[in-house]
């Protein structure tokens, strides 16, 4: 499904105050994954400053291990400590890279910012090597941009 035909259901995902944020948010992973063939597993990752640690508050895909990382651990760590996106083409070419199942080729890791703090992130996995796009960037950012709101 393109970019574009996802963006009012996200809203409208995003606007149910009948729901809990963490609901909203779960709908929203499950809508990317199933709708965009190459989004394997979708999350959103929260930051706990005081810890120095991420956690994961919903998902979509297959369940993960890696329900807390550490800042500067893996792709998310270090966009935790960046505030950069970091798409990753090939895992196997990061030595930084904590593996979430051995059929994960490529991740795509965008922070979350809320109030010009950095304060999670969108985190997919690909079992396609290189499908991220700067489109996929885009629209990433977007989402973002929306969640931040009803945060």
């Amino acid at each position: 499904m393109p970019f574009d035909a996802l963006r009012p259901k996200i809203t409208t995902i995003l606007a149910n105050d009948a729901e809990s944020v963490t609901q909203r948010l779960t709908e929203v992973c499950e809508l990317l994954q199933s709708s965009i063939g190459y989004y394997d597993w979708v999350g959103f990752y929260f930051a706990n400053e005081a810890e120095r640690t991420l956690h994961l508050r919903a998902f979509a895909g297959e369940p993960t291990d890696h329900t807390v990382i550490p800042f500067g651990k893996g792709i998310c760590g270090q966009v935790a400590e960046s505030n950069q996106n970091f798409v990753v083409a090939d895992v196997k070419a990061q030595n930084n890279y904590i593996a979430c199942s051995m059929y994960v080729k490529a991740e795509i890791v965008i922070p979350l910012f809320k109030d010009g703090k950095n304060v999670g992130q969108i985190d997919i996995d690909s079992h396609i090597a290189d499908p991220f796009s700067p489109e996929d960037e885009r629209f990433l950012e977007w989402v973002n941009e929306q969640v931040a709101e009803i945060l």
